[in-house]
């Protein structure tokens, strides 16, 4: 038996040595600890999701409706006089400069609802076809690290080209460009985080990435802030350079995930990422390095096998349907706070802040708690606190209401949280990005349908939460379906994971 006293790397150098040595295992035992190195790798990464938060919300300012004053105040009134009924001469935009916003530009004060919001409609529908799109692409298919600079580096770039728009039909254009370069970056991301880290720290590390996104998106408003009296396109400037630079830092600086290397049978480059990673145990994997062999053909990593196989078609479809009502949850709650009768702007920014705890909370919820258990109590406490604030606002109890608001939209973000790791260890790495892309593509679908269900609260007040919050209880029961995943090691192929699923441990190993 070795000495317990004896350094980590003798007990490294021993399991070296075992019959039973596997790449799962050179990987576990190689980055046990969390590493500097391995914080700056996920920076990097995660930086990523910054940028794209800003894509995200930047018509928010980039088009917003901007405000005006009259010229001849004889004919005309700001408070009550309709802007389409004077003549261009009775009035003049704020400021007397009409490039601050892309309505006022493209002189689009009086078009239709649907030309105003033809970019930010763009964009999405981009953001739609983008998903399925790339979904079809095969995870062996260029690896983690280029997918992820080279969606970043095109969505910076036509973020740049929109400071040469001519009219909204162009600008347009380039915002479902926009869309769909970034459909998938939040998925590359968060897996070549994952796949660089050990069982032990993937909660904590996968919450690093959701953190610079809410902190992009807050950035976003201070850069518009400063840039106020510029025109609309210094934003997308402000906001895509940074990106674009971002992405070559990405191209020459990020790491490739060892396990899609493994997988692909490049096991000597998967081993130096390793020793980069963690730098302590070089000597170790270096001594463990010549047992491991390049397989003759990677493994089929078709995404029928998704649906081939009885388990994985069954576990996707599950998946979805948890994501579809946390995504109405998620998107909708907020979009319906107006039902409350409370300050809109106190109300959203409070709405961005109650983000920030979930990212402390999460990981302690998958540290402590089951999967499965965590995901079905979120469930049903977001849906409770939805249907309480339905009926909070029945009897008028406003600040009651929206204190129960703000606690459902906050279960709908830890879900999608605990959802994001869970779904990363269900399946294996030869299609986790075809899953995981599955994922937020029911996410978007459950938010797509949120405005209508949302327009409903204007006839009847706040219905609209209690129809968000039966939905996500009704559908988070599908998680007793699922398996459970806690403290299990990331599986690299099919067979690997079906192998761990039938096994009777508790902490199965691929």
């Amino acid at each position: 038996m070795a000495d317990p006293s004896a350094p980590l790397l003798t007990h490294l150098e021993d399991e070296g040595t075992s019959p039973s040595l596997s790449f799962d295992k050179i990987f576990e035992q190689s980055l046990s600890g969390f590493t500097f190195p391995q914080f700056l790798q996920i920076l990097l990464v995660g930086l990523a999701l910054s940028f794209d938060s800003q894509q995200i919300f930047i018509t928010v300012f980039t088009d917003a409706y901007p405000t005006w004053h009259c010229l001849d105040h004889t004919t005309c009134n700001p408070t009550t006089t309709d802007i389409c009924e004077l003549p261009r001469s009775a009035w003049e935009w704020d400021g007397g400069f009409k490039g601050k916003s892309a309505i006022s530009e493209f002189e689009l004060e009086c078009s239709s609802s649907f030309l105003k919001g033809l970019p930010t409609s763009a964009f999405y529908m981009g953001s739609i076809v983008g998903g399925v799109f790339m979904a079809m692409i095969p995870d062996s298919f260029l690896g983690r690290k280029k997918l992820l600079f080279f969606t970043t580096l095109a969505m910076s770039l036509t973020g740049i080209s929109i400071f040469f728009s001519s009219n909204i039909w162009t600008y347009a254009l380039l915002k479902f460009v926009i869309g769909f370069a970034r459909s998938q970056t939040g998925t590359y991301a968060i897996n070549l985080i994952s796949e660089r880290v050990s069982t032990k720290w993937r909660p904590r590390a996968t919450m690093i990435p959701f953190t610079l996104f809410v902190l992009g998106f807050m950035s976003l408003s201070g850069i518009a802030y400063l840039v106020r009296h510029a025109s609309w396109r210094v934003l997308y400037l402000c906001t895509s350079v940074p990106a674009a630079i971002h992405s070559v830092f990405i191209y020459f600086f990020a790491l490739e995930s060892p396990r899609w290397l493994h997988v692909q049978g490049k096991n000597q480059e998967a081993i130096e990422v390793l020793t980069r990673l963690s730098p302590a145990n070089g000597s170790y994997l270096e001594s463990v390095s010549s047992r491991l062999h390049s397989k003759e053909q990677p493994p089929s990593s078709s995404i029928k096998d998704l649906f081939i196989r009885k388990w994985a078609f069954r576990r996707i479809v599950v998946v979805m349907i948890i994501m579809f009502g946390l995504g109405m949850m998620y998107y909708g709650v907020p979009l319906a706070v107006r039902d409350i009768k409370v300050n809109i702007y106190i109300s959203e920014a409070l709405n961005a802040a109650v983000e920030l705890p979930t990212f402390v909370i999460t990981p302690i919820l998958l540290e402590k708690f089951n999967r499965r258990s965590s995901v079905l109590v979120n469930c049903l406490m977001g849906g409770a606190l939805g249907v309480l604030c339905f009926v909070m606002t029945s009897f008028g109890r406003t600040n009651i209401a929206f204190a129960l608001e703000l606690g459902s939209f906050f279960c709908a973000r830890i879900g999608f949280n605990l959802m994001a790791v869970y779904m990363i260890e269900m399946f294996p790495t030869c299609v986790r990005n075809f899953a995981t892309t599955m994922l937020r593509q029911s996410l978007v679908l459950g938010g797509a349908s949120c405005p209508i269900i949302a327009s409903v609260g204007r006839n009847v007040p706040s219905i609209s939460f209690a129809v968000f919050g039966f939905v996500v209880s009704g559908l988070g029961l599908f998680a007793l379906l699922l398996p459970e995943t806690k403290g299990s090691s990331l599986c690299d192929t099919m067979d690997a994971q079906e192998q761990s699923d039938q096994a009777l441990k508790t902490s199965p190993s691929c």
